[in-house]
């Protein structure tokens, strides 16, 4: 394949868990500051994580070339993930952690290379 596919659309996937992750953070703590009074803004923290990650894995597919940076931003995303999204339900950090590996070990085709042979006839 020229394109870590795979390796982008489990980090979606593992994002958009993590995205869910947050936004049950996020509304958790809308309600604590409802009733403390003052407002964190590190419950969005987990949105924020979520957006990025889905971002990585879009970036994953659109340019492969920077696939070892895409890889360590899933890997580094799904570990902040964690405490600030629930790691998406744990699910959402398993599957960006495997796609973060898997694009780290992509590696692109070899180059196509044709040899002619071209057939001179001397008179």
């Amino acid at each position: 394949m020229a394109r870590p596919v795979g390796a982008g659309i489990l980090t979606i996937l593992g994002g958009l868990f993590i995205l869910i992750g947050g936004t049950i953070v996020a509304l958790i703590g809308g309600i604590v500051s409802a009733f403390l009074g003052f407002f964190s803004g590190l419950w969005l923290i987990g949105l924020l994580v979520g957006a990025l990650t889905c971002l990585v894995g879009l970036l994953m597919v659109a340019i492969p070339s920077a696939h070892g940076v895409w890889g360590v931003l899933a890997i580094l995303f799904a570990l902040v993930s964690l405490p600030f999204a629930l790691g998406g339900f744990l699910l959402g950090f398993l599957l960006t952690i495997v796609g973060g590996i898997l694009a780290l070990r992509w590696r692109p085709p070899p180059p196509n290379r044709v040899i002619t042979v071209e057939a001179r006839t001397t008179s």
